[in-house]
């Protein structure tokens, strides 16, 4: 039963390789309880389909982002982000996704929460979830957002105006630290093996593992990966490892409650070393042309490119030595201020500008180029509680 005053405005934007329902924080109750029942309602959580909401059934098209005007001195808008699961009744709060901070600039110049300045006009977005600034640099026309443009991203067709994401200081953005173990590389017996892994927090919290200990390439995509027949064995293993971490950042009290309670932080990733290989749409990705490859899992889903978030994750984990990506990364990674990443459907490139010191790794600002598009507004109606 829907009453009318369960008709919410809404807009639906892409943003990089991600889509999300936007709201305005207005718009939305102020309870939590009642506003993540909303917003589960909108999409059609729980169900592995969510035919009776707008989420589109996978990690990557079921996102909320929450937006209002920032009453800080730094900041122009606040947002936060939101990781709707899709087969249990969750939203998950505590990580930001870069992709859809892409999508963030272009909904505030839209919806007139800052002043339109042509020809790009820098939207300052305090992300809420992580309490970090990101400036957006975003292309505008005739007072609204441009969309069109030859900017190309893998894992979304066609071209568009290029979004500079920089993410000023990302570095402990959710522990406070860089490395929340205090080692660069930390080891766990599953099983009577034992694995290597490196715990990094920049951005987001990221968990990466080498892809051989688990007997894979490195270079499979989700379909191929899913399709296995030790997939389940393989998932167990890396939610082990990835609940492992989430009890060292204080995520968790024990690996079984955070598959419960922290399915989406923190992330984690296979990785290995650069070879050829092609996309599930027949793209010829040369060795030549990338530093690592990596395949990035949320809520127990390997998902089909690779998160803005963790991208930066990746390269503060390249310039500190002796972690995992800084092995695998061509020329040792020490230094690298630009990182090409093979993704399943391409590649990803992200840049930093830091400095190294006797006392770690100074991250002054993490970039990556995205796309975004405002593909639907209006008013979504969610059900009756």
């Amino acid at each position: 039963m829907i009453k009318q005053n369960s008709r919410i405005p809404c807009v639906i934007m892409r943003g990089g390789t991600s889509r999300a329902l936007f709201f305005h924080d207005k718009d939305l109750p102020r309870d939590e309880a009642l506003r993540d029942s909303v917003i589960l309602s909108a999409f059609g959580s729980p169900d592995i389909r969510q035919i009776d909401g707008l989420g589109g059934a996978t990690t990557s098209t079921s996102k909320v982002a929450i937006i209002k005007k920032s009453e800080r001195d730094d900041a122009d808008v606040d947002y936060f982000f939101g990781q709707v699961s899709v087969d249990h009744p969750v939203v998950g709060k505590t990580m930001n996704c870069g992709n859809i901070s892409s999508a963030v600039g272009p909904f505030a110049v839209d919806e007139g929460l800052v002043e339109a300045v042509e020809p790009i006009t820098r939207v300052r977005i305090y992300n809420v979830n992580t309490k970090k600034i990101i400036n957006a640099r975003v292309p505008v026309k005739n007072g609204r957002a441009l969309t069109e443009g030859d900017f190309a991203i893998d894992g979304v067709p066609g071209t568009g105006a290029k979004i500079q994401l920089e993410f000023n200081h990302p570095q402990g953005a959710v522990s406070g630290v860089v490395l929340p173990s205090g080692r660069p590389l930390d080891t766990i017996e599953i099983d009577g093996k034992t694995y290597e892994y490196s715990f990094v927090d920049a951005a987001n919290p990221v968990v990466f593992v080498h892809a051989s200990q688990f007997g894979l390439k490195g270079t499979e995509s989700p379909y191929e990966f899913e399709a296995r027949a030790d997939c389940k064995d393989i998932t167990r293993l890396l939610e082990t490892i990835r609940g492992t971490a989430a009890v060292t950042i204080g995520l968790a009290k024990d690996i079984g409650d955070a598959a419960k309670n922290s399915q989406t932080l923190p992330k984690i990733g296979i990785y290995t070393k650069p070879v050829d290989y092609v996309t599930p749409d027949g793209k010829e990705i040369k060795k030549e042309d990338i530093d690592i490859i990596g395949r990035l899992f949320s809520m127990g889903r390997m998902i089909q490119a690779y998160m803005g978030t963790g991208a930066v994750c990746t390269m503060v984990a390249a310039n500190i030595e002796n972690t995992l990506v800084n092995k695998i990364v061509a020329g040792g990674g020490d230094g690298c201020k630009k990182l090409r990443i093979g993704h399943p459907f391409g590649i990803m490139e992200v840049e930093a500008e830091l400095d190294h010191s006797p006392d770690g790794i100074d991250v002054s600002c993490a970039m990556i180029g995205r796309t975004a598009r405002r593909l639907m507004d209006g008013f979504v109606y969610v059900r009756e509680e």
